[in-house]
């Protein structure tokens, strides 16, 4: 098989980052690919259905593009369809449905192969979110079909019997809605009570739904294992088993730890297990490596986002512009 040819930059990810990145890097002149292992901004297209962002539409642009709402605060779909106008108006190199296998070191650059072929660049931006990946549970019947990461749309669970595992934004979202299409919610809670950082206009519905009776919850308690028909938590009174037809473990998300491990990136030995880089250039450990996005905060996923990270792609460009012209 032939060699590639060498690019000046390959970005993993094609999400809000890295589609930020891949326009410095048109600005700049650069030979890039975006690659991504779905469809762009995969994780978005996972969000809820009905999905309205926490952020305003002016604090979502990137590379100050408008970012055009019916309301203040946009939704999935506006969203989706603002990213899928940014890599039709820049014209961006992605290349969809190529997800990362491994990556090795060249002599001047890496190799990195996906389930298609094989791309060699003197630079690589990993720019791949945590969204996509939910953080597990580790119980017995958590690999059931009836147990969801994502919640998608209420219409599923009319009169059904739904759990819902977690206390923040997403699962008092699917409650809530699922409570009110019809569904029997029942929340089961790790804390004493529903997170502070829950969106304003939510949390005293939920407490008040929760305070009615009209939505079960279980606070300290744990889910310690799933059954076709039933799930089993555990209380502060000992365990109780319910009947149940789904589970929305709602439990948050990380970054993809095993791409990480598979791109020999090193990963801090504390808990925020976030990727080692350099604060002010976002390179890695690895020479010509960089972080971008909110995967660079590791499991601290509530202190980065789209509107603090935009400024991610222009450094890391101007890093490698630097570079080339040192050369």
């Amino acid at each position: 098989m032939e060699n590639p040819r060498m690019l000046d930059l390959v970005i993993i990810g094609g999400g809000p980052s890295g589609i930020n990145v891949g326009i410095s890097a048109e600005r700049a002149g650069l030979d890039y690919v975006i690659l991504e292992k779905g469809v762009i901004a995969n994780s978005l297209f996972h969000f809820p259905v009905n999905m309205t962002f926490f952020s305003t539409s002016l604090k979502l642009e990137i590379q100050n593009t408008p970012f055009i709402s019916h309301r203040d605060k946009p939704t999935r779909a506006e969203a989706l369809e603002y990213y899928r106008r940014l890599v039709g108006s820049f014209k961006l190199n992605i290349r969809l449905y190529e997800e990362v296998q491994k990556m090795d070191t060249l002599d001047s650059g890496y190799r990195i192969a996906t389930k298609k072929t094989t791309y060699a660049a003197r630079n690589v931006v990993v720019a791949t979110g945590f969204y996509d990946t939910p953080r597990l549970m580790n119980i017995p019947g958590e690999d059931l079909p009836k147990v969801r990461h994502y919640y998608d749309d209420p219409h599923v669970y009319i009169g059904q019997r739904v759990l819902v595992v977690g206390a923040a934004n997403s699962a008092c979202d699917a409650a809530l809605e699922c409570y009110r299409k019809g569904a029997e919610v029942t929340m089961a809670i790790r804390g004493g009570e529903i997170y502070d950082r829950v969106k304003y206009w939510i949390k005293p519905d939920i407490e008040n739904r929760i305070k009615e009776g009209s939505i079960k919850a279980y606070f300290h308690t744990t889910t310690d294992e799933i059954r076709p028909d039933e799930v089993v938590l555990g209380t502060p009174d000992g365990q109780i088993t319910l009947p149940n037809d789904f589970v929305l473990a709602m439990t948050g998300y990380e970054p993809n730890y095993q791409l990480f491990e598979r791109l020999g990136l090193a990963i801090a030995e504390d808990e925020s297990c976030k990727p080692l880089f350099n604060p002010e250039t976002l390179e890695t450990t690895l020479p010509g490596v960089y972080m971008a996005g909110v995967a660079c905060a590791g499991r601290q996923t509530s202190k980065l986002f789209i509107e603090n990270t935009r400024d991610h792609g222009d450094i890391i460009v101007e890093g490698i512009t630097q570079q080339r012209q040192l050369a």
